[in-house]
Formats: C-alpha cells, sequence, structure tokens
C-alpha cells in the first residue's frame, strides 16, 4: 500500500495536517485511497459543525436578550388591546336594554 506522504496528490498544509489534492473520481491510485480522502473529508465536517456551534454559542445571548425583548413588546401590545376584549357590566346582562 502506497503511503499518502509519497503520492504526488499529497500536501501538508502549514498546521501540519495533510491535504490530499486527489479527487476520487478521476485520480484514485490505491483503492484504500478512497477511504483516507473519505476520512479527511469527515474531519472537514465535524471542523466546519464545531465552527457553527461555537457561532451559536456566542449568539446565544443575544437571541436571549432578543426574545425577551419580544415578549415585553408583545405583552405590551397585548396590553394595550385589551380593553377590546373586556366585557362591561352591561354586556353581562343579556336582558338589559
Amino acid at each position: 500500500m502506497m503511503q499518502c506522504r509519497d503520492c504526488e496528490f499529497y500536501r501538508q498544509a502549514p498546521d501540519g495536517s495533510p491535504r490530499l489534492l486527489c479527487d476520487p473520481f478521476i485520480n484514485i491510485k490505491e483503492p484504500e485511497c478512497v477511504g483516507k480522502w473519505q476520512l479527511l473529508q469527515l474531519s472537514l465536517i465535524s471542523k466546519s459543525h464545531q465552527a457553527t456551534l461555537d457561532m451559536y454559542k456566542r449568539l446565544a445571548p443575544l437571541q436571549e436578550k432578543m426574545f425577551l425583548h419580544m415578549e415585553r413588546e408583545i405583552d405590551e401590545a397585548e396590553d394595550t388591546d385589551r380593553w377590546k376584549y373586556e366585557q362591561t357590566d352591561d354586556e353581562d346582562d343579556p336582558f338589559r336594554l
């Protein structure tokens, strides 16, 4: 089995991580290359997902403040419109003219 570091499609990133420039649909040299390529793609997906989660953690306090503000706005609007739905004493008596 050929090692990736000996392949012409292998590059090492500045942080030391491997970068495979091969395309599994065009220029794979050995069947094991597909498995290695899949592992690297899964690693990339995992890192992207973690970055998304980190961003959500940063946004959580802002979202909480925004929800509280929206709840207050809705409550104030309901309080303002409450007079439309309140029944007076006259409306309680169906026989009163």
